[in-house]
């Protein structure tokens, strides 16, 4: 049976590397891709729609699910490294290599092929703007009347359970000064850059010194000063300068203080603008006390699926929006986090038939597989 399943599985990520799903440029329609989905769910109830700027999500229902499983069909541009056509499967050594194998077409193969040998109730939401940090698709399903109390994820996690993740924020800062001679006494004040720089070092102190933090095996604060650009040349004073940083907070920690702290190493009157351009909760969503309850839901759910569990990992995820959303939600799927975006992007083979073959014992419990209640 694993076998037949894996060849299958293999069919179906065949034709769906296939389909050229690169975000950016963004370019995704309603048609190729989704239309292969919907030829091999035909018993299932299927509904597509367009959200605009290529971000299409195809809502797959047979029965009556108490879980949706979601995956996104989008793929990071691929790079000139590629020693052959990332859109055409290889097997080589026991790897299945194309564009989007591991990120994450394999498992929107191994749901296909677990739908089609299974019979039981099954929910997949299929989408397709996850690489874009735009995250319409999700926030259109979660702001429906959906029904669903839980949630699987499928991200590269080697067939484990992802209980645990950052969170992240992208923030973009402008810091004016006043243009002049650097001759000047008052060049070290007035400078833009100087400014930044100065704030870089409160900044990178104070990551520093949350070293000793922890949530769930994780410990510290993530933090990345990403690109620094200002000034004319060495004899001006800077008039202003942008600086581009990220961090990935812990469960436990709360993101608008975290603003609130790195806005306030910029000295007074030198900041003129602090936008956050990107946010992601972490998982579990919610307060330390709120978070660690959803955590232990999540592992619940995981023991009840039969998913083995695995340590919080360090990349953010869409579980954490459906976490925010109220479910229950863990991240699971076959490939390794470390083939991710990368040339020559594969998969293992065995990771492809474990997961296909977990999928399809889960659909063929009828619903039967559910955490038990705690007390």
């Amino acid at each position: 049976m694993t076998d037949a399943l894996l060849a299958t599985t293999l069919r179906h990520l065949e034709a769906l590397v296939s389909f050229d799903t690169r975000n950016p440029p963004r370019a995704i329609g309603t048609g190729g891709i989704f239309d292969y989905i919907r030829a091999q769910l035909p018993d299932f109830r299927i509904e597509v729609t367009d959200h605009g700027d290529g971000a299409v999500s195809l809502f797959a229902v047979r029965g009556q699910p108490r879980r949706v499983f979601n995956v996104h069909l989008d793929t990071v541009p691929d790079s000139p490294h590629w020693s052959a056509d990332p859109h055409r499967l290889r097997l080589e050594n026991d790897r299945a290599i194309a564009l989007g194998a591991c990120d994450i077409k394999g498992a929107a193969a191994g749901l296909i092929a677990a739908a089609q040998a299974a019979p039981g109730d099954a929910a997949f939401l299929f989408s397709s703007d996850e690489e874009a940090n735009d995250p319409r698709c999700i926030a259109a399903f979660l702001g429906r009347d959906h029904g669903f109390a839980e949630a699987v994820i499928a991200e590269p996690t080697r067939c484990e359970a992802v209980l645990a993740h950052r969170g992240i924020s992208a923030v973009r800062m402008l810091f004016r000064g006043a243009a002049g001679h650097a001759s000047g006494a008052g060049a070290l004040q007035a400078s833009a850059l100087h400014h930044a720089m100065r704030w870089g070092a409160g900044a990178l102190d104070f990551v520093e010194s949350q070293a000793h933090q922890r949530f769930g095996g994780l410990t510290g604060l993530r933090f990345n000063v990403g690109r620094v650009e200002g000034g004319i040349k060495a004899n001006v004073i800077a008039p202003e300068a942008e600086v581009r940083f990220g961090f990935r907070p812990l469960p436990s920690q709360d993101i608008d203080v975290l603003h609130t702290t790195f806005g306030g190493f910029a000295a007074p009157g030198a900041l003129e603008r602090y936008e956050e351009t990107f946010r992601g909760p972490s998982l579990p969503a919610g307060h330390v006390a709120e978070a660690e309850e959803r955590r232990l839901d999540a592992r619940d759910l995981a023991d009840a699926l039969g998913f083995p569990i695995g340590n919080a990992v360090d990349f953010w995820t869409e579980a954490s929006l459906f976490s925010q959303a109220g479910l229950t939600a863990l991240v699971y799927g076959p490939g390794d986090i470390a083939q991710a975006h990368t040339a020559d992007e594969w998969v293992a083979l065995d990771q492809l038939a474990g997961y296909a073959a977990s999928i399809q014992r889960v659909l063929e419990s009828r619903g039967e597989l559910a955490p038990e209640p705690r007390g």
